[in-house]
């Protein structure tokens, strides 16, 4: 059986699609903006009902989106 992996965006880059900045994410999820950048680095990841609604928010399935792991 061949597994095709979906692909999948950033949220970063989810976050672009919904055209929202960082601040106007952070407003929409009721965190920091510093919240919001700390995801986007690697550095914490959003709980389960944040990234629910950062699916909603951008209009991409929560199974598309990853949290980038800190380099």
């Amino acid at each position: 059986m061949n597994l095709i992996e979906k692909p999948k965006i950033s949220l970063a880059a989810a976050r672009t699609n919904a055209q929202l900045k960082q601040k106007e994410m952070a407003d929409l999820l009721g965190v920091d903006v510093s919240t919001i950048i700390n995801w986007e680095k690697g550095k914490s990841e959003p709980s389960a009902s944040q990234l629910r609604k950062i699916s909603e928010i951008s209009g991409i399935p929560m199974d598309f989106i990853f949290v980038q792991e800190q380099s």
